[in-house]
């Protein structure tokens, strides 16, 4: 996917030059400049900037579907998990259905790629600074959030996990004790303790000579929680959810009977 940056250009070689002086000069708007302390000095602005949308949405946002329901049934499938107090089944949900679905995808080998979506003109941007115009509040998918999904997924594969490989470290992020607002964290503590020993058992019989196996697989588990479940909610189910909440419809299935 080309793309040429403009980072280097100034206010005279834009376009839209007149309504990107306007817009800076708005008084609610705070100068370009300054986003760049967020940023790493070695990064391109525009590369880090840039949001995206799946290519091909109709395909991929299906295949993301029947992952993500396969997650919430495989959490309701685990009967410690049915013992769990409600609340605490709310709020382990809230915290590990994005990291289960991206080892959904993994699992599945999922491939999929992306393609700039087009910016809004300065003009409708000044139009949104209005008190009366009001946009919802979600993250945009960024190229740069996008390259780090794929990254956690090429890792996984290379790991090159088993079905029951996968299922145990499931089990290991489900039960997280460290999780606020839980009420049964000791016992929730017990059940990561015993999928982490079923994990370990696992890995003894597929791989004994492999000692650090174990420590690279909770390591490459730790890193799914650095992709953002916003991202993960507008890039694969925005599309077909709408206006929806996406956790008010986890919630439902997972009470389903």
């Amino acid at each position: 996917m080309d793309y040429e940056c403009r980072c280097s250009e100034d206010s005279n070689g834009r376009p839209n030059a007149i309504l990107f002086n306007i817009l800076s000069q708005a008084p609610n708007s705070e100068p370009a400049r300054s986003n760049l302390n967020y940023l790493p000095s070695n990064r391109c602005h525009c590369e880090m900037r840039r949001t995206v949308r799946l290519k091909t949405p109709s395909d991929t946002c299906q295949v993301a579907s029947s992952i993500l329901v396969k997650t919430i049934y495989f959490m309701k499938s685990l009967p410690a998990f049915q013992q769990l107090p409600p609340k605490d089944q709310l709020v382990l949900l809230q915290s590990c259905w994005a990291p289960l679905f991206i080892l959904g995808l993994a699992q599945e080998h999922v491939s999929f790629e992306v393609e700039d979506m087009q910016a809004p003109s300065m003009l409708k941007r000044i139009l949104l600074n209005r008190q009366d115009v009001k946009e919802p509040d979600r993250e945009q998918p960024t190229l740069a959030g996008v390259q780090k999904l794929k990254s956690c997924l090429k890792k996984f594969w290379s790991l090159d996990l088993s079905p029951k490989e996968y299922a145990y470290l499931k089990g290991t992020m489900i039960f997280n004790p460290d999780v606020p607002g839980l009420r049964a964290v000791l016992f929730i503590e017990g059940l990561q303790q015993e999928a982490q020993h079923a994990l370990k058992e696992v890995l003894a019989l597929l791989h004994p000579e492999d000692h650090g196996r174990f420590a690279r697989l909770l390591l490459a588990g730790s890193s799914l929680k650095t992709i953002t479940p916003g991202l993960i909610t507008e890039l694969f189910f925005r599309p077909i959810i709408s206006q929806a909440h996406l956790l008010d419809l986890l919630a439902d299935m997972l009470f389903s009977r």
